[in-house]
């Protein structure tokens, strides 16, 4: 039986912004239906969202037992104004009112907590991220305020600074986690931070045409190296697709096939390992 870590219902892999349209007037349940008997099909029994401000991964929630499933859903994530996120998700200032959505977030049954900490990488340009980040100050401030309230916390985050923040204020996950240097991996494996990072998003783009394959091929090469560093460190490590990202389909096991790949042997025992992690936490 598999596990997605990390999806997003709301999207499609083909284009997000029509996904999106698709859901503005209320969940297209045809559509969550359909990813769902996706799922199934697949042998997947569990899916933890990243979310959306839709209510999408939230209908979701609801059908997904009916399909076999165990599903948890941030509901809608939580950036900063003026930083990555505002496609998907609320915004906030400051801390205050970052504080006031996380009350609002459990109050209205979010399973957990996701906080936007960075950009995206440019696949263009390996080493480049679309932004550099919050500052760590500011990173280590709003997961504290999270736990604080008693929620797991789910962290997009790529860079070396910004990452070693969140695992050190104690963030329960980080996604995606692109150019990671040793501070970060040390972070994560001391604190005991499940790493989701979605391959697929990567991997997924070779040969598609969208950007050049050299540089697709060297970042994908430089994540698989972290990840056989961190699996070698004894890192939580669990898959995640971003399944509705681009190229990146709904029930689709190739995450599984690309940590293969990077971990080596042990690497089913390793993710049974970080599964189970994701599972207690979230």
């Amino acid at each position: 039986m598999y596990a997605d870590c990390h999806i997003h219902m709301v999207l499609d892999g083909r284009d997000w912004r029509a996904a999106i349209r698709r859901h503005q007037e209320g969940p297209d349940m045809d559509f969550i239906r359909a990813a769902l008997e996706a799922y199934r099909a697949g042998g997947f029994t569990y899916l933890r969202d990243g979310g959306d401000r839709w209510g999408v991964g939230a209908a979701a929630r609801e059908l997904a037992p009916s399909y076999g499933i165990t599903y948890r859903t941030p509901l809608a994530p939580l950036h900063k104004a003026g930083h990555y996120g505002g496609f998907i998700g609320r915004c906030f200032a400051d801390l205050a009112e970052f504080t006031a959505l996380a009350k609002e977030t459990a109050a209205e049954g979010g399973d957990f907590l996701k906080i936007m900490i960075s950009g995206l990488m440019d696949f263009s340009r390996p080493g480049v991220l679309t932004e550099p980040g919050l500052d760590p100050a500011e990173i280590r401030a709003l997961v504290t305020a999270a736990r604080g309230l008693g929620l797991s916390v789910m962290v997009h985050g790529n860079g070396d600074a910004q990452v070693e923040a969140a695992a050190r204020a104690g963030a329960a996950s980080v996604e995606h986690g692109a150019y990671l240097g040793e501070a970060a991996l040390t972070a994560m494996a001391e604190m005991g931070t499940v790493w989701v990072p979605t391959l697929s998003t990567i991997g997924n783009l070779r040969g598609k045409g969208r950007y050049p394959d050299p540089a697709v091929e060297a970042i994908l090469a430089g994540a698989m190296e972290n990840v056989r560093r961190f699996a070698a460190m004894g890192g939580l490590i669990a898959p995640g697709t971003d399944a509705g990202a681009w190229a990146v389909p709904h029930g689709g096991t190739q995450e599984y096939a690309l940590l293969a790949q990077a971990i080596g042997p042990g690497w089913e025992a390793a993710l049974e390992k970080g599964v189970a992690a994701i599972r207690e936490r979230f």
